[in-house]
């Protein structure tokens, strides 16, 4: 399954956990489509090259596409991720009610500044860097966000390479790359910069690409 496959086949997943809240029994293709921003064609081959088959003029029984997307994504009992940086951005992750619905849940923060982590009214615990190998290991944590300043990003992120995590998601300015470990890429690292994801917009604002109608 290429990365584009399984963005789609995400927000399938996400768009039918929506449906399910509100008591919908069945869905069709041009629901998903619309949510996952590709035409119902993309979505019947997707669920075909899966092994999905809906009726024809009946949909798709959602109890069953959930549990189904559900095994192919990985899902089970929710995954432990902690935050490293608990600045505006770490504190607004884990402020953020929306990940328990999709199984992720935020078990930690970890800071260097004794103000942050001594802070008790956060609803999330917070310890300080010399806790992370002992808090990651306890909570069996995977996966890490990393939110902390530009010079702070390497040291941190060899840490938590150190502490055997195997995915990163990275909102600090720099980008970090993953490492050759007997021929596997870890930890997994996936680099968001806010910035240039705006100046893309901007781009595609200026210069519209054309699209082709599949519908």
């Amino acid at each position: 399954m290429n990365s584009d496959m399984l963005t789609r086949i995400t927000r399938y997943y996400r768009a039918l956990n929506r449906l399910r809240s509100i008591g919908l029994e069945k869905v069709f293709a041009h629901n998903l489509a619309d949510a996952a921003g590709v035409n119902a064609v993309i979505v019947r081959k997707d669920f075909s090259l899966l092994g999905i088959h809906g009726q024809k003029r009946g949909g798709y029984d959602i109890l069953p596409l959930v549990n189904k997307l559900a095994e192919i994504l990985g899902k089970g009992d929710a995954q432990n991720v902690i935050i490293v940086g608990c600045g505006r951005i770490g504190k607004a992750l884990m402020n953020y009610s929306g990940f328990e619905p999709d199984g992720i849940r935020i078990v930690a923060g970890f800071d260097t500044d004794p103000l942050v982590y001594s802070d008790a009214s956060n609803p999330i615990p917070l310890y300080p860097m010399s806790r992370l190998e002992e808090v990651i290991e306890a909570l069996e944590v995977k996966i890490a966000i990393l939110t902390v300043p530009e010079n702070a990003a390497a040291d941190c992120f060899q840490k938590l390479i150190d502490a055997n995590i195997q995915g990163v998601l990275n909102f600090s300015p720099v980008t970090l790359k993953s490492q050759n470990v007997d021929g596997v890429l870890r930890p997994i690292v996936h680099n968001i910069n806010i910035a240039l994801e705006l100046e893309q917009i901007f781009y595609e604002i200026q210069y519209p690409k054309k699209v082709k109608d599949n519908n």
